[in-house]
């Protein structure tokens, strides 16, 4: 990645999979769970300031649009692997055999937590550099391709044409074991519920509530 850690410790903790904990207690270092949380904040506020001023006449619902097709997470994991990041990452021996969209998932948690890490390392411009580097210039193919238009994409342009409101996701169960997690999301239109996900990963229980919503409203 071009990238140097000052503190290495971030680095080991954004890298570290709960499950590796599982295995190896005395590791010293925290999972990425709170430094991904912190990233995928980080990365989105870098890919909507490059998006603003990338594309300076789209509206607000299409930018927002091409920003959710960016940090979706088969974009992300495809990004990880290019920058060989899976070969770092610290995993339970059960945990490394999965493959699919499991893998992805971990992955694309992975480079959010790169980047959380990355912004309490060096701070927020080495952040924007590493999104306009890495993963800005694949929103040219997607604006060409008009791939940005998956069942999140479609619906909210939908509801924002028909109620002037941007839809929003909320977890409505967790349930499974840490490494095998399955999400239940709910997209809401202010207070209301439009419909109901479920998936091994908030992200694919969304796409799921999506569609489900399209169906109620179309």
């Amino acid at each position: 990645m071009g990238i140097t850690f000052r503190n290495r410790d971030l680095f080991l903790e954004s890298i570290t999979h709960r499950s590796y904990l599982n295995e190896n207690p005395t590791w010293g270092h925290n999972h990425n769970e709170r430094m991904e949380f912190l990233g995928d904040a980080v990365l989105e506020l870098c890919i909507t300031e490059s998006l603003y001023k990338k594309y300076q006449k789209y509206p607000e619902g299409k930018l927002t649009l091409l920003r959710a097709s960016l940090v979706n997470y088969q974009i992300l994991a495809k990004i990880a692997s290019e920058l060989e990041l899976e070969g770092c990452l610290l995993m339970s021996r059960g945990e490394a055999k999965d493959k699919g969209k499991a893998r992805e998932v971990i992955l694309a948690n992975a480079i959010e937590a790169v980047v959380g890490a990355l912004y309490l390392d060096q701070g927020l411009l080495a952040c924007q550099e590493f999104a306009d580097k890495f993963i800005i210039p694949r929103v040219e193919g997607i604006v060409q391709n008009e791939s940005y238009k998956d069942s999140k994409s479609r619906l909210q342009e939908i509801v924002q044409e028909k109620m002037r409101v941007t839809p929003s996701y909320r977890v409505l169960s967790e349930d499974g074991p840490a490494h095998a997690r399955t999400f239940e999301m709910g997209v809401y239109v202010g207070e209301a519920l439009m419909g109901k996900g479920s998936g091994t990963s908030k992200q694919e229980a969304e796409v799921e509530a999506a569609k489900d919503a399209i169906k109620r409203i179309v």
